[in-house]
């Protein structure tokens, strides 16, 4: 189940915010600039569905979602045991960074956690299966889709070029494991 935690980035033990009620969660994010929402869809691909057939599945919701964003590609990522460097991919993602354009996913199978820092506070969001995020472009954050990840996504990026982080060398990403 989705759930939210936010802390004060100071003190990991501190919460402020605890819920897994999505409106509640789509409230808090659209406070800092992020999106979050339930996609319902009629249809789930399994999970060994080609990433063609992932998209087509999803195509309604994602041409909405591009003519609103000027998107202009967009992908389906896989993470799991058999993700080639495995380790080091998730210790890049580990690391904050900001991109500059919105970070949208849409998690078609498996859960992570999207975690963004703004104003003195750290927004610790589990996705799972039906949902989508849009990180706004600048913002602090890192993902992890913890030690045995089995995740598939949607990817939807303005700059057809892919994912390009910008590292901010902040190590406050080892200070908040992921609830």
């Amino acid at each position: 189940m989705s759930h939210l935690t936010v802390y004060r980035d100071d003190d990991p033990d501190d919460i402020v915010l605890r819920t897994d009620d999505a409106a509640v969660i789509a409230d808090a994010l659209r406070g800092i600039g992020a999106r979050f929402e339930r996609w319902d869809s009629p249809v789930v691909p399994p999970l060994d569905a080609t990433p063609d057939a992932v998209l087509n599945t999803y195509r309604p919701y994602l041409d909405e979602l591009m003519g609103e964003t000027g998107a202009g590609s967009a992908d389906v990522v896989r993470i799991n045991a058999a993700t080639p460097n495995l380790t080091a991919l998730r210790d890049k993602f580990l690391s904050e960074h900001t991109h500059s354009e919105d970070e949208v996913r849409f998690f078609v199978h498996g859960s992570g956690n999207f975690v963004l820092h703004v104003d003195g506070r750290v927004y610790d969001v589990c996705c799972t299966a039906g949902d989508l995020i849009s990180v706004p472009r600048g913002t602090p954050h890192w993902f992890d889709a913890g030690l045995s990840p089995d995740v598939v996504a949607l990817r939807v990026f303005t700059d057809t070029t892919g994912w390009i982080a910008d590292y901010t060398g902040d190590d406050i990403a080892r200070r908040f494991p992921v609830s």
